[in-house]
């Protein structure tokens, strides 16, 4: 049985990663360290490829053109949605809500997040995990904010979606106010372990998507 591959040793290079939207054609696969995430206009976002079989996307991180060009393109596509009142899941969903709340023509977003304020109520939090960060955490909504969102078209707005438990726990956050998110807006669907628990009434709107990738001998390819 053939030794598996070692990972590839982090190098400055990564450091060029979600910085520009290329017209490079696709080169794999086997793909070797990063993934070329497919834009609606056939150009390519460099992705790096983490071993747990992801092309990862950190938003936070991204240039500003990146971003803007990921914004204007889930504008366009929540348009049809109607959406009233944007909601952002921590910490990355942040980078996105706030200007796609923007985009959308509406003065304010609502946050939700990780720190507890003193006034905040344990009524109003749900538990969280990411397949990038396993210890079970806490999401919050400002019980001020409330108001804002009951009786409006809401919308649900993270980084990505991969297993679907962060957008389930933010789902859940907003029902514990009454709430339910007329769809979900991410910048990367990364594969689709997510849509067998996925609410079937809730969309979900994004600009790219990436599928599991399995690394053999030679490099990485799609699973």
């Amino acid at each position: 049985m053939a030794a598996r591959p070692r990972p590839s040793p982090p190098s400055n290079a990564a450091l060029e990663f979600w910085q520009q939207i290329e017209a490079a054609p696709d080169p794999g696969p086997p793909f070797s360290c990063r993934y070329p995430a497919r834009w609606p206009d056939g150009r390519v976002l460099h992705l790096p490829i983490r071993d747990i079989g992801v092309a990862g996307l950190i938003v936070n991180q991204a240039s500003f053109a990146v971003v803007r060009a990921l914004v204007a393109g889930l504008a366009a596509a929540v348009r049809d949605l109607s959406p009233e009142v944007v909601v952002g899941l921590p910490t990355l969903g942040h980078t996105l809500a706030a200007p796609l709340a923007e985009a959308l023509g509406h003065a304010n977003w609502v946050a939700a997040g990780y720190s507890r304020k003193r006034w905040y109520e344990e009524r109003l939090s749900a538990p969280i995990r990411s397949i990038t960060t396993e210890e079970e955490r806490r999401v919050w909504l400002d019980p001020g904010m409330v108001a804002r969102l009951r009786g409006r078209r809401v919308l649900l707005v993270d980084d990505v979606i991969s297993t679907g438990r962060s957008a389930r726990a933010g789902v859940a956050l907003l029902g514990q106010a009454g709430v339910r998110p007329v769809g979900l807006a991410v910048a990367m669907i990364q594969t689709r372990r997510w849509a067998e628990a996925w609410p079937s009434e809730i969309p979900v709107r994004a600009v790219l998507e990436t599928p599991a990738l399995v690394r053999r001998e030679e490099g990485w390819w799609p699973a």
